[in-house]
Parts: C-alpha cells; sequence; structure tokens
C-alpha cells in the first residue's frame, strides 16, 4: 500500500495544500493486490468494515474537511460496478445506522504522498495515532480477514 492523494491535480498534491481542503484531493490508499489471493470484494469487506465510518460526509474521526472524504477510486468498470453493487446491499441491509456515502469515481490519478507519510505505522510504533487509532484497526482485519494476515 501507497499512502497518497487522488482527486485533484499533479500540482496541489501536497500535503500542506491538501490539508486546506481545496484541491479537490482525497487522502488515499492506493492497494495492489493478487486476485488470486484476495478478491476485490474482500477488500471493500475492509474498506467499509475496518477502515473508516462510510457514512461520515467529510469527515473521518477527528479530521473534518473533503479531503477526508469517503471515496473508491476505480480503475475498471468491473471495479465501479462491484463497488456500487457492494454499496447498494449494505444500505438495503441497513448495516449501518445513515445511508453510506461513499463516492464511486473514476480514478485519473493518484500521486504518493511524502516519504514521511509512507509506511507510518512501522517507522512510528509508539506515535499516539498509531496505539490509539491504526493498531486496532490492523488487529480487526487480522480478525475479519485472515487471509491479509499473512500476506507481507
Amino acid at each position: 500500500m501507497v499512502s497518497g492523494y487522488s482527486g485533484g491535480e499533479a500540482a496541489t498534491a501536497h500535503y500542506e495544500m491538501v490539508s486546506t481542503g481545496t484541491t479537490g484531493h482525497a487522502e488515499s490508499v492506493q492497494v495492489t493486490f493478487n486476485p488470486q489471493k484476495i478478491s476485490y470484494g474482500q477488500i471493500l469487506k475492509v474498506f467499509f468494515d475496518v477502515a473508516h465510518d462510510p457514512t461520515q460526509l467529510n469527515r473521518q474521526g477527528p479530521d473534518r474537511g473533503p479531503q477526508y472524504r469517503s471515496a473508491i477510486f476505480y480503475s475498471s468498470a468491473d471495479q465501479k460496478r462491484i463497488a456500487e453493487a457492494y454499496i447498494k446491499q449494505l444500505d438495503d441491509a441497513k448495516v449501518f445506522r445513515a445511508p453510506i456515502v461513499t463516492q464511486v469515481v473514476p480514478l485519473k490519478a493518484f500521486y504518493p504522498a511524502e516519504e514521511h507519510h509512507q509506511n507510518f505505522c512501522n517507522r512510528n510504533p509508539r506515535n499516539p495515532y498509531v496505539l490509539g487509532v491504526a493498531m486496532p484497526k490492523v488487529e480487526k482485519v487480522k480478525e475479519k480477514v485472515p487471509e491479509l494476515a499473512k500476506e507481507k
């Protein structure tokens, strides 16, 4: 996985600019996966069940602004179809207390974030965010999708 930005232009794909909420970017993660080992559906399960609250508009936890919107940037028609069907299934089943606001939009470009944002948890294991937010999510992923716990 690579931390980065999607939804805006290359010239504004810098943390200081993205954090203003005016660039069109969303803070995002590029996920590269082997479909022989894990399905796109399993990745969506993690995204909706572990990664964040997909019912919050322009917000994730204490972070607010359009750069924190819930979005899936798809790279194929199949990914779009599967993501939209998954969202409909979750909404129809009323899995969440509120409707899902996740955007499903085409990936125009992904811009990797600055180096200090990459592999942040491993490089900063005692950081309060890592201890209080990220690591509990990692443990939840290992519990919900054991195949991911085995991946390196």
